[in-house]
């Protein structure tokens, strides 16, 4: 059988946004096949936050599912390669994503996940953990400004999280136009992409009016697509 690639990039939401909306957590769990799938955290954006790591166990301890973390100030084994590619689905916290992109490629990981999603392992995350997996990202690593940061490139073009922010859009368009950053797409609160392959299938919310949009340069102008959003709350 052929393998399929999958990557679910959420704007924001989740756990750590909406602790009494599951929609998307739930979406994230249903995309494995296996009844219950193990579930990595990867906090590593938030500096291993503890705080933050309890939180992924408070709501997926209670789910169909075997959760575990990898905080890589304190590895759980010296194989990391074997501790990911074991798991069916990985799911990156938000935080500081120069900090995490760095320490990522320190400890070898950015290959390790390449190889979890070639082999069919879900990567999920938002935030940090959702425009990582493109070429390009709009981020505040950089304190009180926003800055192109190089990825990860799984997939092609620039990426915006947190979309619907006020400062975001109009930053992103800014250096698309300028040609700081390539066309891409950005992704509101609460929506997220579910891209199989290299290609968006589709665009989900756990809140009406959340959307994503392409995002690219024509000529001296910004156009900009919505992509249609199906909110998970209807689909219930």
């Amino acid at each position: 059988m052929e393998t399929i690639k999958q990557i679910i990039a959420m704007g924001g939401g989740g756990f750590t946004m909406e602790p009494g909306n599951p929609l998307l957590d739930e979406f994230v769990l249903s995309q494995s096949p296996k009844n219950n799938p193990g579930i990595c955290f990867l906090p590593t954006a938030s500096g291993d936050n503890q705080e933050y790591i309890e939180m992924f166990y408070q709501y997926f301890i209670t789910q169909h599912c075997h959760p575990s973390h990898l905080a890589l100030t304190e590895p759980p084994t010296d194989d990391l390669e074997d501790f990911i590619l074991e798991k069916d689905i990985i799911y990156v916290g938000g935080g500081h994503t120069t900090r995490m992109l760095v320490q990522w490629k320190l400890a070898g990981l950015d290959v390790i996940l390449r190889k979890a999603w070639e082999q069919g392992i879900v990567l999920a995350g938002l935030s940090s953990g959702s425009a990582c997996w493109f070429e390009e990202a709009l981020t505040d690593s950089v304190p009180d400004t926003l800055t192109p940061e190089k990825c990860l490139g799984f997939l092609k073009g620039s990426s915006c999280a947190h979309y619907d922010n006020p400062e975001r859009r109009p930053t992103f368009h800014r250096l698309i136009r300028s040609g700081e950053m390539v066309n891409g797409i950005g992704v509101d609160n609460f929506a997220a992409l579910h891209i199989l392959d290299t290609r968006i299938k589709k665009v989900v919310s756990s809140r009406p009016g959340a959307a994503a949009y392409i995002v690219r340069k024509e000529g001296k102008k910004i156009v900009e697509t919505p992509l249609r959003s199906v909110y998970l709350g209807e689909e219930r």
